[in-house]
Formats: C-alpha cells, structure tokens, sequence
C-alpha cells in the first residue's frame, strides 16, 4: 500500500500535466488551476511518502527559481505560463532532481523548437517579430522523466 499512493499522484500528475502541455500547444495558455491542482498534488506525494519533512528545499527552489524566471519574464523573454508551470515543475524536481530536469528540459525543449521551426509541426506565434512555442509540453515531458528517473530509483 505504502507504494501504491505515491504512484497513483504520479499518474494523476502526469495527467495533469499532458493535458496542460496539449492545452497550451492549442492556446497558448496554461490554466492557473491546473498549476494550483500540481502544486497540490505535490503536496499529496510529499505527505504520503514522507518528504514533507525536506519540502522546504523544494519549496525553496521554487521560490528562487520563480525570483530567476521573474526577470527573464519582466525582459520578455518567457511568458507568464512558462513561469508558472516551470515554477511547480522545480517544486516538484527540488535540488535533487534539478539537473537531470535542466538536462531533459533542454533536450525535449530544443526538439520542440527543432520541430515547431524547421519542420511546422508545432503552432509558432509571431510576437514583436519572434517566434514563440508553447513551453508546457517541453516542461511536462522533462517533469515526468523525472518522475521515472525517481521510480526508477536513482
């Protein structure tokens, strides 16, 4: 049983997540409740496995990495649902998962690009005469490879 919870947020949150990524890919928006539904939802996982006790450094992370996005936002160079569904993601990663999330953000983020300029397969919005993409999928698919990165037990 003491398995079966933390899994079952996970695939709650994976879902939670690909419908944010399919969502913004359509819209272009990410919806506040869903990022408030995995804010919560991280705090289900870490009640029922026991990381409550070490939250704080996620919670921290996310905090400091909100303050970092806030500047590349006011520049705009990252729009208000990048921040906010980046900002649950390093919630959810902590310092732990960090990097292989900054790595595996970097490789899905750079394929999503890839894709969405050289090969059309992705909506762009031209704003100010820059290409923008939906960043959520990018971000959902990086969250949940950490996610089996952590079931894996790494």
């Amino acid at each position: 049983m003491r398995e079966f919870l933390p899994n079952v947020v996970l695939i709650v949150t994976a879902t939670v997540l690909f419908y944010a990524a399919m969502t913004d890919m359509r819209e272009f928006k990410i919806r506040n409740e869903l990022v408030i539904a995995l804010a919560c939802l991280y705090g289900v996982y870490a009640f029922v496995t026991g990381q409550w006790v070490t939250a704080y450094w996620n919670i921290a992370l996310a905090v400091f990495m909100f303050a970092v996005m806030m500047y590349f936002f006011a520049q705009n160079m990252l729009g208000g649902g990048d921040v906010k569904i980046l900002t649950v993601a390093f919630l959810w990663t902590g310092v732990r998962y960090a990097l292989p999330f900054t790595v595996l953000l970097l490789i899905f983020g750079g394929g999503h690009a890839l894709l969405a300029q050289r090969f059309t397969w992705f909506k762009v919005r031209r704003v100010e005469g820059r290409a923008r993409i939906p960043f959520a999928p990018a971000v959902a698919a990086s969250l949940i490879g950490v996610f089996v990165i952590k079931w894996s037990g790494f």
